[in-house]
């Protein structure tokens, strides 16, 4: 039986299909951490062939990679079809574009030993085991490849966990793993030389119902098989916005406070280590069958 805060991959699929279309007019802090990601890859002289990014979205780091590594083939996978549509529309005028697919980050199309550098932006926290996902980075990272990647930690949208918190024990926030914990699980599938550290983004809203409207927007909001269904009752809410008053700053704003892990690794050096049931599509046969399916459409 799965745990009440278990994320509900269908409700997660539906809720950024939804999402997608307007996307990119919200996800400022996204974009902030897109570009911190970018900025962590100038710490290796990288020549990648194959770069992956993981969780693309609507592929604005697939995009930037396709121009900063113009010599690499550059994959964005994206479990909501809508999100990899309008990923692709984005780039249909580039000269470099990258790859967009559909697919799962739990089971990757890609082969073993077949990715030079690997990119997800802000996905973890929408997954239930990071162990698989992590095994699966290891698998299709070369040996000598890099992984860059970011996650929500748990002190993300503390005001209003603590402020939920004060009004019933019901679950109204997902859950986002220690930085630590993600460290180990990067250290139990094999990856090399993790380095993680964290930062912290605040942003400020008029109240509380113009941040909760934001979350909605970019899909982000409680996808946990415990969340409440139907909405909270008007005496209950208005008891979590009282709450949030304690917040308030000098100047009549709100605060929302997100905590941000970075993670870097290496490629497993033994490469005999492998995942079951896992999906291997060699490279050149995934590229033929993109050019085919562009050819055709």
């Amino acid at each position: 039986m799965n745990s009440p805060t278990h994320i509900d991959k269908n409700q997660v699929i539906k809720s950024f299909n939804r999402a997608a279309p307007t996307y990119e007019q919200w996800s400022k802090l996204q974009k902030m951490v897109d570009d911190s990601l970018l900025e962590r890859l100038e710490w290796l002289k990288l020549e990648p062939q194959h770069i992956l990014d993981v969780g693309g979205g609507i592929g604005r780091l697939s995009r930037t990679l396709s121009q900063q590594y113009q010599n690499a083939e550059v994959y964005s996978i994206d479990i909501s079809t809508t999100m990899v549509q309008v990923a692709h529309q984005k780039a249909f005028n580039e000269i470099h574009q990258p790859h967009f697919i559909c697919a799962d980050g739990a089971q990757l199309p890609f082969a073993d030993n077949s990715i030079d550098l690997l990119m997800s932006n802000l996905m973890l926290q929408w997954c239930n085991d990071i162990q698989t996902i992590f095994a699966e980075f290891a698998r299709v990272l070369k040996p000598d490849g890099a992984l860059f990647f970011s996650t929500f930690g748990p002190e993300t949208l503390i005001e209003l966990r603590h402020s939920f918190a004060q009004v019933d024990d019901a679950i109204h926030l997902n859950h986002f793993l220690d930085m630590h914990d993600i460290g180990d699980t990067l250290l139990q599938v094999g990856l090399t030389n993790p380095v993680m550290d964290v930062d912290w983004f605040q942003f400020i809203y008029n109240d509380v119902k113009q941040l909760m409207f934001e979350l909605k927007q970019i899909g982000a909001h409680n996808m946990t098989v415990g969340r409440p269904r139907g909405l909270m009752g008007k005496d209950k809410f208005r008891a979590m916005l009282t709450a949030y008053e304690q917040y308030r700053l000098p100047d009549d704003s709100i605060p929302a406070t997100y905590e941000i892990v970075y993670g870097h690794a290496r490629g497993r050096k033994n490469t005999e280590l492998q995942t079951p049931h896992t999906v291997t599509i060699p490279i050149s046969q995934l590229k033929k069958t993109m050019e085919s399916r562009d050819q055709s459409s």
